[in-house]
């Protein structure tokens, strides 16, 4: 499989988050996108400069990225930016320039800080996701591997959190729709459900988007996700979610698989991109379903059965010593295309 990574996405390396009342080292790190490259032969993304970020984030928030940490020092204070109050009722949009309160507009948690190299990484992650679909739209390719890190698919138009900072999958997929493609979908296979996504496609006609995750009543990030929330206006229709509840097995998992696949394949996507996230393994430190390493590669052909040019693109995984067998064996099954 065609595989596009940056070493550069490495640099993004916060050092602790607020989790359940108390510090916690990041469990983000760049351990995660090694063990994975490793296994791989990675090819350099392309530089598309800034132009498709911002036909997904609103400027405002891509500036406040690129300046934050800067910003942050310049207060005198240490270690990694992080927000401690939100804008929760009657958001406005005022004139404020203190680095806390742009902390608190652009977030929506305490587990996302900014750190010296976050937009370089968050860039170039970027970056790879779209080198990704466009040698899946410019060659012969079948299925392409974006390596990303930090991941994405929480990531809003002007928000950071879920340790997300550029919605590497809209990005990908708004781009894919600037080529002339009339509809594209996106399944989310992460163990968290992919707010950000969800968000900037809700009204949007043209982006089937299709989630299997936790159960938000449970789950991060709890406020979205939820199974009533199917698309707005214009996009009425065109969003799904499938929550499962924790300890989720691969019956029940493929149970669910099938059923958006037969979704999707009903909406007829010229394009699929997959957030793939590998902590649905029974083993990760975060989450909670009952996935095993062999189910992967099941995984991967169910999503081949689609049989369109699909795009893959990394969010989740934490589980360090599985992570890298877990994402090898999910692309092995995609590549193969032969049904589980």
């Amino acid at each position: 499989m065609h595989v596009v990574f940056d070493s550069r996405q490495l640099e993004h390396s916060p050092q602790r988050e607020l989790h359940n009342g108390n510090w916690a080292d990041h469990a983000e790190v760049p351990a995660r996108a090694q063990a994975i490259a490793s296994l791989l032969t990675c090819h350099q993304p392309r530089d598309f400069g800034m132009e498709p970020l911002e036909a997904v984030h609103s400027r405002d928030y891509l500036q406040f990225l690129q300046d934050a940490w800067a910003q942050w020092q310049d207060t005198g204070r240490e270690g990694d930016a992080l927000p401690y109050a939100f804008p929760i009722r009657r958001r406005r949009k005022l004139a404020l320039d203190r680095i806390d309160a742009m902390l608190g507009r652009h977030s929506f948690d305490t587990a996302t800080p900014i750190s010296e190299n976050t937009w370089q990484s968050a860039y170039w992650s970027a970056q790879t996701a779209l080198t990704a679909i466009d040698d899946l739209l410019s060659g012969n390719r079948k299925t392409t591997f974006a390596l990303c890190r930090p991941p994405g698919h929480h990531a809003g138009r002007d928000y950071m959190g879920g340790y997300c900072y550029l919605n590497s999958v809209a990005i990908a997929a708004m781009h894919a729709r600037s080529t002339g493609l009339k509809r594209v979908g996106i399944l989310d296979v992460d163990y968290h459900h992919g707010n950000g996504t969800q968000d900037i496609f809700y009204e949007n006609p043209d982006v089937f988007f299709a989630s299997i995750h936790a159960d938000p009543a449970t789950d991060f990030p709890f406020y979205w996700g939820h199974a009533d929330e199917t698309g707005d206006g214009p996009g009425a229709g065109t969003n799904l979610n499938v929550p499962l509840p924790r300890g989720t097995r691969w019956d029940g998992y493929r149970h669910a698989l099938s059923g958006v696949i037969e979704k999707l394949a009903g909406w007829q996507p010229q394009l699929l991109i997959v957030s793939f996230g590998a902590d649905t393994f029974t083993g990760d430190p975060i989450s909670h379903f009952d996935l095993q390493t062999e189910d992967y590669e099941k995984m991967g052909r169910l999503v081949a059965t689609l049989d369109v040019p699909t795009a893959l693109v990394m969010e989740g995984g934490y589980a360090l010593g599985e992570l890298g067998e877990n994402t090898a064996r999910f692309l092995a099954g995609v590549e193969s295309g032969v049904p589980a």
